[in-house]
């Protein structure tokens, strides 16, 4: 099948095109962009509120995140099929300006805005982490430390740098979240049981459950920064249907890393929190009762995981949020002509990863909303955004003048894309009424 010149100009930080595995060593060496979207997406927010959700539920509702992923899993990687293989040879913006022409300054203002919002917890976390590890300084001065290495790391441009930082926090969380799991001592058949027996438990915990539920949508099933993975398949070097296969292990091996990972520190939440009757508020909160069961280690290796999942989001977000915003720019501008220059070396491209970077700090100043509620919040609101992406990555994704005849999806493909837009749908009016009455409350509260 020929391809059209493409529609989006290479990034300046593409490698050559890569050489296809054929072991399976080969295979694992060959694998990033995966990992990356996942720590991207698996920040301190998953940490506290599959945490929260153990805390509230036990092991109850753990089937409700297994599913949930395994929809992302089916979901994001219709999204990557039109970034290999449809036949304009255009990334996934494109197609979706294709679509409708006020695609691209939607995804403009959405990735500023967004990046801004996203940031708002993410600083909190890191300021939080920095002081609680250290013993010394303020959540503001940390979060600035780390939001400049972050972005020192993401003007750097060099894609392979990026996969090693990555790869070594997924070790670091890993250690901590899956020994964390083991050091309470989990039981393994009420684990099974809560994965697999789909029981719906009655309202618990101080969080309204319709927001907690929306949160979970927004932050797992579905959300704009599911748009980011088709960034990193092109930094990558991958493009074209010949690297389908290696996209989709690459893929499929993350989200299995992401179940565990979630999984792990929902098995600590309800082995330490489910029953007391305490509550938590913010990351001191959670820390604090683990320290109660596992002494200062415990509290540590809390923290170091914490510290892997926020940097990595700080990053990606970065990366993926202003490749969005100059993308978007460019393609307004050209209309539905070839873009004239490469994304990432425009002003707008600098200037969106300075603004999701440092605009954010404030929000580690004392007396700012907690971590949870801004989690909480966020991963809600972003959920109103999903049923236009969904309905609109469907439509590109199903129609042969768009994809082409060979790679448009299949009867069972469009009734994943049918079910996600219709979940959306469902979401979207329980994120506006939950958002409202919790911005509602904090208010009161102040």
């Amino acid at each position: 099948m020929s391809h059209e010149t493409s529609a989006s100009a290479p990034s300046g930080g593409v490698q050559a095109t890569p050489v296809l595995p054929t072991t399976f060593s080969q295979y694992l060496r060959s694998m990033g962009p995966g990992i990356i979207v996942v720590l991207t997406w698996l920040g301190a927010g998953d940490i506290v509120e599959c945490g929260v959700w153990g805390g509230n539920y036990g092991y109850a509702l753990m089937w409700l995140l297994v599913i949930a992923l395994v929809m992302r899993f089916l979901f994001v990687s219709l999204i990557a099929k039109y970034q290999l293989c449809n036949q304009h040879g255009e990334g996934v913006l494109d197609g979706l300006a294709r679509l409708h022409p006020w695609y691209a300054p939607f995804l403009l203002v959405v990735a500023i805005l967004m990046g801004h919002i996203y940031g708002s917890y993410m600083v909190v976390g890191i300021g939080t982490v920095g002081v609680e590890l250290s013993g010394y300084g303020t959540k503001l001065g940390w979060a600035t430390a780390w939001s400049l290495a972050a972005l020192l790391l993401v003007f750097l441009q060099v894609y392979a740098s990026l996969e090693v930082v990555f790869k070594f926090m997924l070790a670091l969380l890993a250690a901590s979240l899956i020994g964390l799991a083991i050091w309470v001592r989990p039981d393994p058949l009420a684990i099974l049981k809560g994965t697999f027996a789909f029981e719906l438990p009655e309202q618990r915990g101080a969080f309204n459950p319709l927001l907690i539920a929306v949160g979970m949508m927004g932050a797992i099933g579905g959300s704009l920064m599911n748009l980011a993975y088709p960034y990193f398949l092109e930094e990558k070097g991958w493009k074209g249907p010949r690297f389908r296969r290696l996209q989709m292990y690459d893929f499929l091996l993350a989200i299995i890393v992401m179940i565990v990972l979630d999984l792990a520190i929902w098995t600590v939440g309800a082995e330490v929190i489910h029953g007391t009757g305490k509550t938590i508020k913010d990351l001191n909160d959670l820390s604090g009762l683990l320290g109660n069961v596992m002494g200062d280690g415990g509290q540590i290796l809390f923290y170091l995981g914490v510290f892997a999942a926020v940097f990595t989001s700080l990053v990606g977000h970065a990366l993926g949020l202003s490749s969005m915003a100059a993308h978007s720019y460019l393609r307004m501008r050209a209309g539905t002509a070839p873009l004239s220059r490469d994304y990432r070396t425009h002003p707008l491209y600098r200037f969106v990863v300075v603004w999701i970077l440092i605009s954010p700090l404030p929000w580690a100043l004392e007396g700012m909303p907690d971590f949870v509620h801004l989690t909480l919040i966020t991963n809600s609101l972003q959920v109103v955004l999903i049923p236009i992406l969904a309905g609109g990555l469907w439509w590109i994704t199903a129609d042969s003048r768009l994809i082409g005849a060979e790679y448009r999806n299949r009867w069972w493909e469009n009734l994943v894309m049918g079910l996600v837009f219709s979940l959306s749908l469902w979401g979207a009016w329980g994120a506006v009424q939950s958002v409202t009455a919790e911005v509602a409350k904090l208010l009161m509260s102040r």
